[in-house]
């Protein structure tokens, strides 16, 4: 009996087999087709109205995993398979309202509406854009639109017309993607810069792929020119990032053949430092299937040198600050050496260079303002530059192992953007900056401060916090893509600094409950500081990495660290005093 199942199973299984061709046409594949998308998420929930409808696909827009296929589910069939949202994403506040938009009835038609369909109108107020290339341009003003709702022949409402454009809620926004510093190089300072991006957070084990696949398409619109792209056009990866047996994170590039020690070692940097906060495990690195780096085949974040020192104080140099006149010190009240500390200049404000070496000083000389910049603790020559007023210098860190630092930055008269340049005979000499884009959003510049990496400029314009990239051709420089950051929120600034990390800056407004702000370099996130003993109006704040946050008030200089922590005098404070740390 056994002999003859096992025989009449073998007989079934040859009929079965002889319905599989062994081989198939071949299938012409267009390159424009768009084969059918699969929807394997829930259906909503039946019985649900088209006001709910529309509010719960909004909400699934942010999950955009397998082609966003939890927003699909709320469309009707034809809807599902032809939806192309575009790359962008229009992130809007997490209170907003969907009501029926019955147009008005026309007086040359006497057809009744149709019941099955209705137009449900969403009012909402947009924050800012997540662009093509995973950047957050902030933005804000009202969101709009109509979205046409038509029930099935099951009786449920699926929407028939789906927005061209994925409409997220900031918090849903905050719940699906992972905000990632993409480090890029500058050359002007030898630091690496970073892009703040924004990749799907799930799956979690694909988030180093999303980075390394960031890393190779090169920096974004608001960074373009300003860094350098280190890996350029031709490299790319072998295969996904992956994890290998042993434990490691396999990234296996190609398209380096020729390139010198020097760059492989900072395109190690670079990943290392772009991958720090999405994984924790040992990175294989390989080049055209020899390690990256030569006898440093597996890399930690801790491998990787740092690449801050010229775009950073050195822990001497605690800070001076400018009072009734005269330049002091902050570590401990007393005058700067020379004459800057001395009274023989009526000082409006200063700045000190990176390096802690060079001073430049707005002068008061009768109704006007003149700048002096040299050496600090020496006579300070007066340049070729002069107004109705000079916005307090900024300092250009200086290029790698080019000793001090050689320009310096002012806004005259509110409007013209100026650099005074140390020419190899020792003059300094003005040379232009094109700002024609930053002053499209306002003609107003208050205050303006170079990052210490070179690669940004901050500024006050018309009461705005705006950021913009600094782009260097030769000798010409310009700022580009300047973006208005927090626009609907943050206004009548006074004045700003760069934080206590690259990509975060501190703000003072003329608010009397929530004067400093923290803001992140692309306007997605703004905190505030205790205001609680700060007596208003605050004027000045000045921050550097590895150090206290320093604001003025009509009570004297203030310290603190945390966002929740109260201010706490400045041990040597004084009234009517400016602070500024190097940069």
């Amino acid at each position: 009996m056994k002999r003859v199942l096992l025989a009449l199973a073998g007989v079934l299984l040859l009929a079965g087999c002889a319905n599989v061709p062994l081989e198939s046409q071949p299938l012409v594949v267009s390159v424009d087709s768009t084969p059918p998308v699969a929807n394997d998420a829930p259906e909503p929930e039946d019985g649900l109205d088209a006001l709910t409808i529309v509010r719960d696909f909004v909400r699934a827009n942010g999950d955009p995993r397998s082609n966003n296929a939890a927003a699909r589910a709320y469309l009707d069939d034809q809807q599902r398979s032809a939806w192309k949202p575009s790359r962008a994403i229009t992130i809007i506040d997490n209170t907003f309202s969907t009501v029926y938009d019955t147009p008005s009835p026309s007086p040359s038609t006497t057809t009744p509406p149709d019941p099955n369909v209705s137009n449900v109108g969403l009012r909402g107020y947009t924050l800012g854009t997540l662009s093509a290339d995973s950047a957050f341009i902030p933005g804000s003003g009202p969101a709009e639109l109509t979205i046409q709702v038509r029930k099935q022949a099951n009786g449920q409402w699926r929407i028939s017309s789906a927005p061209p454009t994925l409409l997220v809620t900031d918090d849903d926004f905050e719940a699906n993607y992972n905000r990632v510093a993409v480090s890029f190089y500058s050359p002007d300072s030898g630091a690496f810069v970073p892009d703040l991006r924004y990749v799907p957070a799930k799956p979690q084990s694909g988030l180093p792929g999303r980075v390394m696949d960031l890393i190779l398409q090169g920096p974004s619109a608001g960074l373009a020119g300003a860094v350098q792209n280190l890996l350029g056009d031709q490299v790319t990866l072998d295969t996904n990032v992956k994890n290998a047996d042993d434990g490691s994170l396999l990234v296996q590039l190609s398209g380096l053949t020729g390139a010198s020690p020097e760059t492989r070692t900072l395109i190690a940097a670079q990943i290392m430092l772009s991958m720090q906060a999405v994984t924790s495990s040992r990175v294989r690195l390989l080049a055209d299937g020899q390690p990256l780096v030569r006898g440093h085949e597996y890399w930690r974040s801790s491998d990787v040198p740092s690449y801050s020192a010229a775009s950073s104080p050195s822990a001497d140099l605690l800070g001076l600050m400018t009072v009734d006149g005269r330049i002091r010190s902050l570590g401990d009240g007393a005058p700067v050496a020379g004459p800057a500390g001395n009274g023989a200049y009526a000082v409006v404000s200063a700045a000190q260079s990176i390096d802690g070496k060079r001073l430049a000083v707005v002068e008061r000389s009768g109704d006007r303002v003149q700048l002096r910049v040299g050496d600090l603790g020496r006579d300070l020559p007066l340049v070729d530059l002069s107004g109705g007023s000079l916005s307090r210098p900024t300092w250009r860190p200086a290029p790698s192992e080019a000793g001090p630092s050689g320009e310096v930055w002012t806004v005259v008269d509110h409007s013209i953007v100026a650099r005074m340049v140390l020419d190899p005979t020792g003059h300094w000499l003005r040379q232009s900056v094109n700002a024609n884009d930053l002053l499209a959003l306002g003609t107003d510049i208050g205050a303006l401060r170079l990052s210490r990496d070179g690669a940004r400029v901050a500024a006050i314009v018309n009461g705005q916090l705006v950021v913009a990239a600094v782009v260097r051709n030769g000798d010409t420089v310009t700022l580009r893509e300047p973006r208005v950051l927090q626009p609907g929120e943050l206004s009548d600034v006074v004045d700003l600094d760069w934080g206590s990390t690259a990509d975060t800056l501190v703000v003072v407004t003329s608010s009397s409950s929530q004067p400093v702000q923290r803001v992140s370099v692309d306007g997605r996130r703004m905190d505030a500081f205790n205001g609680s003993n700060l007596t208003a109006p605050v004027t000045a704040v000045t921050a550097a990495p590895n150090r206290p946050i320093v604001v003025a008030d009509p009570g004297g200089l203030w310290n603190a660290t945390e966002l929740g922590e109260v201010w706490r005098p400045q041990a040597h404070t004084m009234l009517n005093a400016t602070p500024f740390y190097p940069g």
